[in-house]
């Protein structure tokens, strides 16, 4: 009988734990670029804290769809993001923002516009001048 009233005390606490775990909200900011290469920045709304992701299509893989997100604990984090593409977009080509987890390089494959590519961890994509433009004032914005 005792274990049964333990039981039936403790089970409701194990699901407020559980349903406070995962109570998060995503909001899309910006949707870069549409499909079929998607690059979306985000809002994940947490209950203790916000933090920002951008997410996107690996362009490695050709033969699949392989959606990557690299991550931004708080809104300095992705301000830095944001400082990384506007001093690129003053920079020459091969010029890198290197970060701890991820890195941003200026390649010029053609004169116009200004091409970037984007590495995190295993992840790759590419993106260019306008869409570049798109971030650095959506983050701006914030």
């Amino acid at each position: 009988m005792k274990k049964s009233i333990l039981f039936s005390a403790v089970l409701p606490l194990a699901g407020i734990v559980g349903f406070s775990l995962v109570n998060s909200t995503t909001t899309n900011l910006l949707e870069v670029r549409p499909d079929p290469w998607p690059i979306n920045l985000q809002r994940i709304i947490s209950k203790r804290d916000t933090s920002y992701a951008l997410e996107f299509r690996d362009q490695q893989i050709l033969t699949g769809v392989m959606l990557d997100t690299l991550p931004f604990a708080n809104l300095e984090q992705l301000k830095y993001f944001e400082q990384g593409l506007s001093v690129l977009k003053m920079g020459n080509n091969g010029d890198v923002a290197n970060y701890k987890d991820y890195s941003i390089k200026r390649t010029n494959v053609r004169k116009e516009p200004t091409w970037y590519l984007l590495r995190f961890q295993s992840g790759l994509t590419n993106f260019q001048q306008p869409e570049a433009d798109k971030m650095i004032e959506a983050i701006k914005g914030l």
